[in-house]
């Protein structure tokens, strides 16, 4: 079953939009596996190339989502983790709204960079909410806690296909 995937990004006043295939479901969470069918993009930590498999883990209930990043040959490049909003899931679609905090996480888990955080401090002080404030580091705190036992989307093994 193919999803479609709207990412807001109001900061910003874009939105992206592209296709995924269904995984896994359960009521709180979706795994859908896409393709990157754009031009190479170089984010310094990492590069999303045409033809690189994304593993994108929604969730409704948590204020991030986990990108698994590998190569079209399936080497893992390591995780792309945006600060979100929880996603609003319909039928065959999901809506993420992205808060431009993001963590990358080496393949090894061995290295985590937090990543657009001047971004974020402009967009935090501009909103002037302490209550997004706090589900925002408590969201980039759980997503450092799980790198670092090795759970959740970054657990070795299945993770492809777990929710």
């Amino acid at each position: 079953m193919m999803f479609t995937i709207r990412l807001l990004k109001p900061a910003k006043g874009t939105v992206i939009t592209y296709q995924g295939r269904l995984l896994h479901r359960t009521a709180t969470t979706i795994l859908l596996h896409a393709r990157w069918e754009r031009p190479l993009t170089d984010l310094g930590c990492v590069a999303f190339a045409p033809g690189d498999h994304l593993y994108e883990h929604f969730y409704s209930d948590r204020w991030y989502n986990v990108y698994e990043l590998c190569t079209a040959e399936g080497i893992r490049k390591g995780w792309y983790c945006n600060i979100t909003r929880p996603a609003i899931f319909g039928d065959q679609t999901i809506e993420s709204e992205d808060l431009d905090l993001d963590l990358f996480v080496a393949p090894d888990r061995q290295q985590l960079l937090v990543l657009d955080e001047a971004e974020y401090t402009a967009r935090a002080f501009a909103i002037n909410d302490p209550a997004l404030h706090r589900a925002v580091q408590a969201a980039l705190a759980e997503l450092q806690h799980l790198v670092c036992q090795g759970a959740g989307p970054f657990a070795d093994g299945a993770i492809r296909y777990r929710g």
